[in-house]
């Protein structure tokens, strides 16, 4: 087996990278593949939270490096979800505790055994950065409609190009239908137009990912909302599926209604 690696990132803090690593690994795993989700930010520890796997960790990423541990010893399984681990990161040391080249040897150790292996970058274009994006076979970029966001992941996506690692693609997070009609919100032309790069989804912004969030339910396990669909459509394009990306539609009353149950 020879799995693929997929680096998230982002250039700007806050735009749901995170989020995003844990509903895709977990919408990969949805359907049939073997899955693990590495949290590359060394010190920020936060996709165990996301994920629900917090009081599960015996062992991190840096035990691996460091030979206090195997591996297989440091992945946490995912009960609710088919063939889904997760790869701690060390919440008490700095992002320099990984080098790139620790980086590729975990995840060239980790593609003999899984199909897919889903990095959470930390943001920013610093050592962490440099590590997540170092093993990576395909990048996904993520970002918000709002210019700040857009500036910050064309920094990004220079550089994945320019270090051999493109194209990178674009996963515009928290659309507003609404507000990009009124025009007080960037639209995903617009923002694909700016930056060049083709994307992959568009993630509706939906109230429930918050409640989901802290409850350590991924949206995606919730197959009526908005985000949690868009998600699940993003797994099946990275595994091949020519599923047209076409911006979410502004939902009546009683479809958000709907989508809370």
């Amino acid at each position: 087996m020879t799995g693929m690696v997929i680096t998230i990132t982002s250039g700007k803090g806050g735009v749901g990278k995170t989020t995003a690593t844990a509903n895709i690994g977990v919408a990969l795993a949805m359907l049939g593949q073997k899955v693990v989700v590495v949290d590359g930010d060394i010190g920020l520890r936060n996709l165990d939270i996301v994920m629900g796997l917090e009081n599960r960790i015996v062992y991190d990423i840096v035990d691996v490096v460091e030979d206090r541990c195997r591996l297989r010893q440091a992945l946490v399984r995912d009960k609710r979800v088919g063939e889904l681990y997760l790869l701690p990161a060390a919440q008490t040391r700095d992002k320099s505790a990984v080098s790139p080249e620790q980086m590729v040897r975990v995840c060239k150790e980790l593609c003999e055994e899984f199909d897919c292996v889903l990095i959470d970058s930390p943001a920013g274009i610093e050592h962490g950065f440099q590590t997540a994006l170092a093993p990576a076979h395909k990048v996904l970029v993520v970002t918000n409609p709002e210019v700040s966001a857009v500036r910050d992941a064309d920094r990004v996506i220079g550089i994945i190009e320019s270090q051999g690692k493109g194209p990178a693609q674009l996963l515009v997070n928290r659309i507003v239908p609404a507000r990009v009609r009124k025009q007080e919100m960037l639209s995903t032309e617009d923002i694909s137009e700016v930056l060049s790069t083709s994307i992959i989804g568009i993630v509706p912004e939906d109230e429930a990912i918050l409640t989901a969030s802290n409850r350590g339910l991924p949206i995606v396990l919730n197959g009526k909302t908005p985000a949690g669909q868009e998600f699940m459509r993003i797994a099946r394009r990275l595994l091949g599926e020519p599923i047209p990306v076409r911006p979410p539609v502004e939902l009546s009353w009683w479809q958000r209604l709907f989508a809370r149950e």
